[in-house]
């Protein structure tokens, strides 16, 4: 499981994060809502070491993600991270893309490596651009790329920070289905995201997040349909 228990991080002045506390079982799926600057995407960061915090703990499986003695690098293979923009490498092929990091960081065979690759890109409905370029393709199947390439480390959890936020309305649907069918199959994913019909039916729960809180969280439906808390009805009143 991901534990977080009272974490705390602050940019400069600026306390983003105000005592956090969440657990993610595996299997789980829960999505993070919440206003821009609310927190969510620098938990994401926290959780893979990609951000210090200044108090708190944060545990994957038992291991103390920011203690000195932790190899971040190790840890960072539990978890697949996926982020608002592609960032693919232009001068490679959707094949070499996905299988880069497999032969680099666990050093694989270029055979298996690039097995590895068509396999996660037929997984994710990219089995026929193996041999295109990122700027062959359109916004929705570079965000599936980058998550065929997360996949392929085979992580136990995935991050994936609002990865159809840069997409035009109509390559939304193809990229959430793609994150439907990782949940049928079981993924532990941690989501933050403004699709909230695609929150309230595949997420296990949602944590509306507000300056730095979890302000309420519950059951996808149950919170979605009847938030408790006047906050939060505001925040989905505008959204929906």
């Amino acid at each position: 499981m991901i534990k977080i228990e009272e974490v705390r991080k602050s940019f400069g002045n600026l306390e983003v994060l105000k005592g956090i506390d969440l657990t993610v079982d595996k299997g789980e799926v829960v999505c993070l809502i919440g206003g821009s600057g609310s927190g969510k995407s620098t938990l994401l960061m926290c959780i893979n070491a990609l951000e210090s915090i200044q108090s708190g703990r944060i545990e994957v499986d038992g291991i103390d993600v920011h203690a000195p003695s932790t190899d971040k690098n190790k840890l960072r293979r539990k978890l697949g991270i996926v982020f608002q923009q592609f960032n693919a490498f232009p001068h490679l092929t959707a094949r070499e893309n996905v299988a880069l990091a497999p032969r680099h960081v666990l050093g694989l065979p270029k055979s298996e490596t690039n097995q590895l690759a068509e396999h996660y890109l037929a997984h994710v409905g990219l089995g026929d651009k193996l041999d295109a370029y990122p700027t062959q393709l359109s916004g929705g199947q570079q965000q599936r790329l980058a998550i065929a390439r997360a996949l392929a480390m085979k992580p136990d959890y995935m991050l994936l920070d609002e990865v159809t936020s840069a997409l035009d309305p109509e390559l939304v649907g193809e990229v959430l289905d793609t994150l439907r069918l990782l949940a049928r199959e079981g993924m532990t994913m941690i989501a933050v995201t403004h699709e909230i019909p695609f929150a309230r039916e595949v997420a296990d729960r949602v944590a509306f997040f507000h300056d730095g809180v979890i302000h309420e969280i519950g059951p996808a439906r149950d919170l979605i349909s009847s938030p408790q808390r006047t906050r939060t009805r505001d925040f989905l009143g505008k959204i929906l």
